[in-house]
């Protein structure tokens, strides 16, 4: 008698047991410390509980991250990976991460969470640096005739504001914040991806990015495949992979989308879209 007929006579429940599974959660967006409908936003606020439930799950033989993140906040990042390497070693499970469109920037920095990386060939990864932008708004106040007035107590509280002209001093501080937040995440890469990184770290860490089939190469992931033939790969064909999204309010599970609709700020919420769409929009996404 072949397996498949003695496990299509088990009860519901000794089935389960025997097959193997592994819960996924997906991480969409960019990292922030708040998202909304127009623009949802990976964080530990709507992580925390997935994560949780995920890592819990009776039965599980490891978890699975899926993450399309172009990065963001250097602190979610951080405190997102944390998290999923706290429960990790807590339930002494394996992490296994799968990059999709790109795994860049703070989603490459969550990405370093799993015990082994995967990729498409046609993925970003990297960008393994520190980036800021902002505008200059003192030529277009003077065409307005706009008197720009600013009053601070303190003299640096007024760092790097968009209305004033830009001052050396302030760049310069600028400089060195963002380099002590690339030296933390080259240390984080370095500590996670001991032994397998394979290039310098002059390349590695100067905030370019390359494709999955290029990274692999690299040392920044551990290979190419998708979720589902990796899995089944690892644990068997009939491998369970079930998805563990954020839970709703019972007041969101009565109204559905309306809930959220009305907690939108319109024009806010467009401004922060255009910001995320130049974010994806650094990878050619």
């Amino acid at each position: 008698m072949n397996m498949d007929k003695i496990l299509s006579r088990l009860p519901i429940k000794a089935l389960r047991k025997r097959i193997p599974l592994v819960p996924v959660v997906r991480m969409y967006g960019v990292i922030a410390a708040q998202g909304s409908p127009l623009r949802p936003a990976i964080n530990l606020s709507t992580l925390a509980e997935p994560l949780e439930r995920a890592f819990a799950m009776k039965g599980a033989r490891a978890v699975a991250l899926a993450i399309n993140s172009p990065g963001g906040s250097p602190v979610q990042s951080a405190l997102v990976h944390d998290r999923i390497r706290l429960l990790a070693d807590e339930k002494k499970l394996p992490v296994y991460v799968f990059c999709e469109d790109v795994a860049a920037s703070g989603g490459y920095w969550i990405a370093c969470a799993g015990d082994e990386i995967y990729a498409a060939e046609t993925s970003i990864i990297g960008s393994i640096g520190v980036i800021a932008a902002t505008f200059g708004f003192e030529g277009a106040i003077e065409k307005l005739g706009v008197e720009r007035r600013l009053y601070t107590a303190g003299d640096k509280k007024s760092l790097l504001d968009p209305f004033s002209p830009v001052q050396e001093d302030d760049l310069k501080r600028l400089a060195a914040l963002q380099k002590e937040i690339h030296d933390a995440f080259k240390r984080h890469v370095r500590r996670r991806r001991e032994g397998r990184l394979k290039a310098s770290e002059r390349k590695l860490f100067s905030g370019e990015f390359w494709t999955g089939a290029k990274a692999e190469g690299l040392g920044l992931t551990d290979g190419i495949g998708d979720l589902k033939a990796v899995m089944r790969e690892k644990f068997g064909d009939k491998v369970r992979l079930p998805l563990v999204g954020a839970g709703k309010s019972w007041l969101q599970r009565r109204l559905g989308f309306t809930t959220q609709l009305a907690a939108m700020n319109l024009p806010g919420d467009l401004l922060a879209t255009a910001e995320v769409r130049a974010h994806w929009a650094r990878y050619g996404l």
